[in-house]
């Protein structure tokens, strides 16, 4: 049986026209999320998303919703999102863990399938709160790996013990803060290194609680050591954010901003996916948030799927949302990474999804544009 195609007319003429039809629908709904081009089926050739293969991929699969396995809510592109999605640039597929060895021209990585061997080119960058030597890892780290687009077993560029926090300064003692996140996320402590102190305090000058925070660092288990401001201080304090004219609603269903990305808030988190600014309040545990969702933004429900482009590579992605984007919410800035982005963050990235969708982690942004899909 493994050796023949199955088709609806074998299942039919064992159940009956009605179970033909429904097994019809099943072999439709696994071309239209298995079988599709990379992007899951929004992209054309030139790497655009096109609006007929978006409606048509819509019409075929019926939802690119969480479906209920095991009384849970499951996103239905579950299998391998590692290799779907990328535009012109190729391919864009990630390996993180922790390193085990290193030399100058190889990177050895255990993941949760088993160590992985990665080769270094002389032009593959190698970021650890800077650009650095290959030689000036240390085995222990958690790095990411970007691999070429034309080679599984290349590193691209690779970042070492890579961290973020964007919230609310909640306390500030001794040189180190502490900043909320959200109420699904732990408090986390900050530290600003000596180096890039002055870096920080021009656009980040006010550093007292009340006061938004964004930046990158290095992290050193619970604290982060911020060597980078991921965007300027807003000029309002978080519990006074406001709204104007932001993120750019092109059509129904798609809208353009900027997408940024965060950590991992607990091992078991989902890898790859999306925190939304604007899920629907009744579904939302960060529900005793005030601040107000862009308008803009269409209220959807955690398990709901968008396709995000970045367009700085062309590369797009189905994913999944995943939770609220809390610290989203909270900032009302463009993303200078390729041109000008629109006003407002439209799609909060988990690290992975990020850098597979063309991202450089220590620029902290790219400019998106978010299509509900279907």
């Amino acid at each position: 049986m493994q050796g023949r195609p199955a088709g609806p007319q074998c299942c039919g003429r064992c159940a009956g026209a009605q179970a033909a039809a429904r097994v019809a629908r099943r072999q439709h709904f696994r071309a239209a999320v298995f079988a599709r081009p990379p992007g899951g089926g929004l992209s054309r050739a030139d790497g655009t998303a096109g609006p007929q293969a978006t409606a048509g991929a819509a019409r075929t699969a019926g939802a690119g919703r969480a479906v209920p396995v095991a009384g849970r809510a499951v996103p239905v592109d579950r299998e391998d999102r590692t290799d779907r999605g990328a535009g012109r640039a190729g391919r864009y597929r990630t390996v993180t863990g922790t390193l085990v060895d290193v030399s100058p021209h190889i990177l050895v990585v255990a993941t949760g399938d088993g160590e992985r061997r990665l080769a270094l080119t002389p032009g593959s960058p190698v970021w650890r709160g800077r650009l650095a030597a290959a030689t000036e890892l240390r085995p222990g780290e958690r790095v990411v790996a970007r691999l070429a687009t034309d080679r599984g077993d290349v590193a691209d560029k690779v970042w070492a013990s890579i961290g973020r926090v964007a919230g609310t300064i909640s306390a500030s003692d001794s040189g180190q803060l502490m900043v909320d996140e959200g109420t699904t996320r732990r408090p986390q402590a900050v530290v600003i290194a000596p180096d890039a102190a002055n870096r920080i305090r021009v656009r980040f000058p006010q550093l007292e609680p009340g006061n938004l925070i964004d930046v990158i660092g290095l992290r050193r288990g619970a604290v982060l050591e911020a060597v980078i401001p991921a965007t300027s201080q807003p000029a309002y304090l978080a519990s006074r954010v406001t709204r104007a004219a932001a993120v750019v609603k092109t059509t129904a269903g798609t809208f353009s901003g900027s997408a940024t990305w965060h950590e991992p808030a607990e091992p078991g988190e989902e890898p790859r996916g999306v925190a939304y600014p604007a899920v629907d309040p009744a579904g939302c545990a960060e529900a005793a948030l005030t601040v107000p969702c862009p308008a803009e933004l269409p209220y959807l429900a955690v398990g709901s799927m968008l396709s995000v482009r970045n367009e700085c590579t062309r590369a797009a992605r189905v994913l999944p949302v995943t939770g609220c984007g809390a610290a989203a919410r909270l900032f009302h800035d463009r993303c200078l990474t390729c041109g000008t982005s629109p006003r407002g963050r439209v799609a909060d990235l988990t690290l992975i999804s990020f850098a597979e969708l063309g991202g450089d982690l220590e620029r902290a942004c790219f400019n998106a544009t978010v299509t509900v899909w279907p």
